[in-house]
């Protein structure tokens, strides 16, 4: 009896000492996340798919820029089937814009996933630099 209450008290220990223990306290490796922060600590919770976005919306810009300051100076105007006379920078804003109503309207109506919306949103694109 006696010996089994020392293995009893010894048995713990033991395993403590092996680092079972802290078997249920590590954390489990996770791998990459789009909705993880980039940054933890910083002021905005930027994820790696709002980083992209905003480099893709600047990048646009950015193209537009360059497009108008060398290759058409007196910029690209012209009237499209909206009636609008619109140039470039105009053509993105409005496709912007409606690809932003057609993400929310599909979440408002249909939820997820959003990959139906995302061909809507580039063929809405198109369509405004095409035709309007």
């Amino acid at each position: 009896m006696k010996r089994l209450l020392f293995l009893a008290a010894a048995f713990p220990t033991t395993a403590w000492a092996q680092g079972w223990g802290n078997v249920a306290n590590q954390q489990e490796e996770t791998g990459f996340s789009w909705t993880d922060p980039l940054w933890p600590s910083f002021w905005m919770a930027w994820t790696p798919a709002t980083f992209v976005l905003f480099c893709g919306i600047f990048g646009a810009i950015a193209v537009i820029g360059l497009l108008e300051g060398f290759k058409y100076r007196d910029g690209v105007e012209r009237r499209g089937v909206l009636g609008l006379t619109t140039t470039l920078g105009d053509r993105l804003f409005i496709s912007l814009l409606g690809s932003a109503y057609i993400f929310l309207a599909w979440l408002g109506l249909m939820g997820q996933p959003l990959w139906i919306p995302l061909g809507l949103a580039i063929a809405w694109g198109v369509f405004c630099f095409w035709k309007v």
